[in-house]
């Protein structure tokens, strides 16, 4: 009766630990980054400066995780000032009618161990579409400088700019249609 006593209270103190607890990237250890394909030769990597996530969980391995992120498009920088002022024109990111683009999770599924395809709706350019993202969940320790408990994730995918309408005056010849998009990032617990 004992060992059935410890076992409830240790589930139900490690349910009342992990019950929805909020997480938030930590922008000194967090990148959004992304490559295309310039006249079919080259890669252009550029990243969004300026950008948010946050998650939510019930469960220590964060496959119930939701996740959310808003990127602020006029952070852009490819390291060069040319490019990126076009890229915030009205050719592309139009940044002053859109400043932001969003992502909402609405699901996640398990493929093995710490990997997840993380499912969700993603707006950009005034148009919200369905997108599937991969999840690398890296682990969680304790940051020895800080004591913050952190949590390490990788994200990648690749979004197709016409779905957006990004760029349309420009072939997929010119600038690759497809876009690859990589995030590291360490979350805090809040």
């Amino acid at each position: 009766m004992k060992k059935i006593t410890t076992i409830i209270a240790s589930l139900f103190f490690s349910t009342f630990l992990f019950a929805q607890t909020a997480w938030k990237a930590d922008p000194m250890h967090s990148k959004l980054s992304f490559s295309t394909v310039h006249h079919g030769i080259s890669d252009i990597a550029g990243l969004f400066k300026t950008f948010e996530i946050t998650a939510t969980t019930n469960k220590t391995d964060f496959s119930d995780a939701s996740f959310e992120l808003s990127t602020e498009l006029a952070s852009i920088d490819t390291e060069v000032e040319m490019r990126d002022n076009h890229l915030r024109s009205a050719e592309f990111f139009e940044v002053e009618k859109y400043p932001k683009m969003t992502f909402k999770s609405t699901s996640i599924e398990k493929i093995e161990k710490d990997k997840y395809k993380l499912m969700g709706n993603l707006t950009l350019h005034g148009i919200t579409k369905p997108v599937t993202i991969n999840m690398w969940y890296r682990g969680t320790i304790e940051n020895p400088q800080s004591k913050a408990i952190t949590a390490g994730f990788q994200f990648s995918g690749i979004l197709k700019r016409s779905d957006f309408d990004i760029g349309p005056k420009f072939p997929p010849a010119m600038i690759s249609d497809e876009v690859k998009i990589k995030v590291n990032s360490e979350f805090i617990k809040q």
